[in-house]
């Protein structure tokens, strides 16, 4: 579904998912409206969570379908630059219906916030190779330590590892880490 994206138009046999999570990156036309009929179905079940990663070109062409996506979002990352496209600041990307909120800002401070607490992570000081795929790099690692449930501090840390190994080679998937090698 990732490789090839037109598989995502019709996804038919969402009753066999076996996941409490969906992970929706940026999806135009007969896709995006597939997340969301995805989404609104398996939500109102309350059978899967959702974290959300729109891409600035999503938002500045659907952002009816973005914020309808965000309503029903348990986790939403996104860069600085997207975040403002959405809201003034943190909170108000809160409000507009994610749980919690991650904003990266290149070797800026990440900031998060999960409506109790607002965390911020300074990114450590490293030869950047290649910036393409840091940010879906830190999203995955980031929702996958909230799957896991390491807590927001352990989960930031986590997206944080993982992106600064795609930043330090050329390609977005290359030095992607597997569970093994952030879990000790």
């Amino acid at each position: 579904m990732l490789t090839y994206k037109s598989v995502n138009d019709n996804v038919v046999n969402y009753p066999k998912f076996n996941t409490k999570w969906l992970y929706f990156s940026s999806m135009m036309g007969k896709s995006l409206e597939t997340q969301i009929k995805l989404a609104r179905e398996l939500i109102s079940k309350n059978l899967v969570k959702i974290a959300f990663n729109p891409s600035s070109y999503l938002i500045k062409k659907k952002i009816k379908s973005v914020k309808t996506l965000l309503k029903m979002s348990s986790i939403l990352v996104l860069n600085k630059e997207e975040s403002l496209m959405l809201a003034k600041n943190i909170e108000g990307l809160r409000k507009l219906g994610p749980r919690i909120v991650v904003v990266t800002n290149q070797n800026k401070s990440i900031e998060a916030y999960d409506g109790r607490i607002k965390y911020k992570l300074k990114p450590h000081k490293i030869k950047v190779i290649e910036r393409t795929g840091a940010g879906d790099a830190f999203a995955s690692g980031f929702t996958a330590g909230i799957i896991r449930e390491l807590g927001m501090e352990k989960s930031l840390k986590l997206g944080l590892k993982n992106s600064e190994s795609v930043l330090r080679h050329y390609g977005a998937k290359n030095n992607l880490l597997r569970w093994r090698d952030v879990s000790k």
